[in-house]
């Protein structure tokens, strides 16, 4: 284990329509029903507690992120926290499928919680409907400096960080994943950037493709894939705005001794380590265009 935190475990999302937002995310995106608490909707993608949440709120966009903390290790990321002068506000049994809750915020001030599920609460089935992902993958926000937060998440988290595209575009992990959390500087810090949604391969992305349009929802970028993290991925926005992402075929780095990502034939390196990207726009895309103007604003 590189980090207390061994996932991301939710996204809280605001939203003035609470209502639109759960029939998109259960019937398109295929997540399941979770619970629902004082006109907050939780819906669950796989593995214990839920993974998105729909606050009620005049406005669209991140209230807040998860992150699931291992029990046996919650005493290390307490006190990585002190030592960090972080300030910690902890709640127990105060959202469903979470037994306790530490409140904190990182380096720029955006609301983390670091939480630790109720593994006497049954975890949620697969849905019946939509594209039904494996997992809820990764987060990406935009930041005021990614070098300061990236040193936040390393001291205070003990994340490491898998690549970064320039000086300005971070990748971090706390598990075999490539990254869990990104990071890119911009002109709109504290912004969510997208978040992430993983599935089984490339055949599910294309079908999730498929889905999508039958519900009149265009791509905003894809299918291609990723040279950062080499996953295969396409991009589309939720009813309010939020940029939302399915992939497949991300990297991961199965041993930390070995320090480099399990081999695949698209990789540019032999072995793939962590390493500093061009950016350029093949480490954005290894098939053809780049992001759309503005994506990275």
């Amino acid at each position: 284990m590189i980090s207390p935190v061994t996932r991301l475990s939710h996204v809280a999302l605001q939203s003035p329509d609470v209502e639109r937002l759960r029939s998109y995310y259960t019937e398109v995106v295929g997540l399941t029903p979770y619970d629902e608490v004082d006109g907050v909707v939780f819906l669950a993608s796989g593995g214990y507690g839920p993974a998105l949440e729909l606050r009620p709120s005049e406005t669209a966009g991140l209230d807040h992120v998860g992150f699931e903390v291992s029990g046996a290790h919650e005493d290390e990321l307490l006190a990585r926290l002190r030592d960090e002068s972080v300030n910690v506000c902890t709640s127990d049994d105060s959202e469903p499928g979470l037994s306790r809750i530490h409140e904190a915020q990182d380096v720029e001030g955006n609301r983390l919680q670091l939480c630790v599920v109720d593994e006497q609460r049954a975890a949620a089935g697969p849905a019946s409907a939509g594209i039904v992902p494996n997992k809820i993958g990764h987060i990406a926000a935009r930041t005021r400096s990614a070098a300061a937060v990236t040193e936040f998440y390393e001291s205070a988290l003990g994340f490491r960080w898998s690549d970064w595209m320039g000086d300005f575009f971070v990748f971090l992990r706390c598990n075999t994943d490539h990254h869990t959390v990104n990071f890119v500087n911009a002109s709109r810090p504290g912004e969510l950037h997208h978040f992430a949604f993983e599935l089984g391969d490339r055949a599910e992305l294309l079908s999730a493709c498929d889905t999508l349009s039958s519900h009149g929802v265009r791509l905003i970028w894809g299918p291609g894939r990723h040279g950062v993290g080499h996953n295969m991925f396409i991009y589309h926005g939720d009813p309010d705005g939020n940029v939302v992402e399915f992939f497949c075929d991300l990297d991961r780095i199965t041993s930390e001794e070995l320090g480099y990502y399990e081999p695949r034939p698209w990789h540019e390196d032999n072995p793939q380590k962590p390493k500093h990207w061009a950016p350029d726009p093949s480490s954005a895309n290894q098939w053809g265009p780049g992001a759309p103007e503005g994506f990275l604003a």
